[in-house]
């Protein structure tokens, strides 16, 4: 069997790796993009070519013979199938969510990486969750939306800026409510239900076992059975599979923010945590990424890690204003995915277990 992978980022840099362990009969002829610019022109020791020019060279016939793995995020894929079909690629395979979990959790099996939550033995006792789902008030209406269990809450941001409109939405909780970060929304999206959470939320009279946080539309796949699995097997924390980003993860950070923000960032980590910095660029020259701020941990490694991050997030915006360093839109978001890869992969001591990043449209 022959393919062309679909995309140039690391969902396709995963799949190709995937394909190569778990399907080596298959021949991956390439990559696939709608054009070359912010793309590389190879990855993995294949070109990376733009599908109207593959199409020109290749035969009808061959183009039948061939099927192209979509592995681009599934808002996408809808455009990429009638851009394929407009070109004669009439034999392809999406690669959703819940396939790329499902190969990539296989792949680093085969690695003995990343160990599986799926993989644990079951206990009698399940864990009492308490998960946020973070919305916003200009957030894309879904077609298939996530039904959430019974112990997931909502919680809107970004209320103190929006406030009209935000306290107008059904949702269990709003994030300027106490004490709360909700005016920074802008720049620390996500990170605002972190925070609130943190410091509104009082588990030990809840009895909670674990702190979540996921999105309106990506959510960790975690399965009943598998709160069965959490308390018997001492988890510590879980997290997605890591996404891979060539040459290393900084590609992450390059892609989205500024050098000069990130190089204060680095400045304000020296200054507040001089061991991380040390661990820095081991932990960045490696190519495994903890993407989009999802996470299930015990509620004492939940607050650890945010009275870690949040010092170091307020001192890297003070530094950014003392240097009057023109700030981008969501940059310490951003900063703080990076932040969290740093981490939990500086702390091999913990207990981290991964599953799927499901993403509904």
């Amino acid at each position: 069997m022959k393919i062309y992978i679909f995309g140039a980022k690391s969902i396709a840099i995963g799949i190709c790796k995937a394909v190569r362990v778990l399907q080596p009969e298959v021949k991956i002829l390439g990559f696939l993009v709608t054009s070359l610019i912010d793309n590389p022109q190879e990855l993995e020791g294949l070109s990376v070519q733009e599908l109207g020019k593959i199409s020109k060279e290749l035969k009808r016939e061959e183009k039948q013979e061939i099927c192209v793995y979509i592995a681009v995020p599934e808002i996408v894929h809808k455009q990429i199938i009638e851009n394929l079909e407009q070109y004669g690629f009439e034999n392809y395979k999406p690669i959703n969510s819940k396939i790329e979990e499902e190969w990539m959790e296989q792949y680093y099996k085969k690695l003995n990486k990343f160990p599986s939550l799926h993989g644990l033995t079951m206990g009698e006792k399940a864990a009492v969750l308490s998960v946020y789902a973070a919305r916003f008030c200009k957030d894309t209406v879904l077609v298939h939306p996530p039904v959430f269990s019974n112990y997931v809450s909502t919680i809107m941001l970004g209320c103190e800026g929006n406030p009209d409109k935000s306290l107008e939405e059904k949702v269990d909780f709003h994030d300027n409510a106490g004490d709360h970060i909700s005016d920074k929304n802008p720049d620390y999206c996500e990170m605002t239900a972190f925070y609130w959470v943190w410091k509104n939320r009082n588990f030990a009279l809840e009895t909670v076992d674990y702190v979540g946080i996921c999105h309106y539309r990506r959510v960790l796949d975690i399965q009943e059975d598998d709160r069965c699995k959490l308390l018997k097997n001492q988890v510590d924390v879980v997290l997605p599979f890591p996404m891979i980003h060539l040459p290393n993860i900084k590609e992450h950070h390059n892609r989205y923010m500024s050098e000069e923000e990130w190089q204060i960032m680095l400045q304000a980590l020296k200054e507040l945590y001089p061991d991380y910095a040390k661990e820095y660029e081991n932990i960045f020259s490696g190519i495994y990424f903890y993407n989009y701020n999802l996470i299930l941990a015990r509620q004492k490694v939940f607050s650890d890690y945010c009275a870690w991050i949040f010092p170091l997030l307020f001192r890297t915006e003070e530094l950014c204003v003392l240097h009057g360093v023109k700030r981008t839109g969501r940059y310490l978001a951003y900063m703080s995915e990076s932040l969290l890869t740093l981490y939990f992969l500086y702390h091999s001591e913990l207990k981290i277990y991964h599953t799927g990043r499901l993403l509904f449209t």
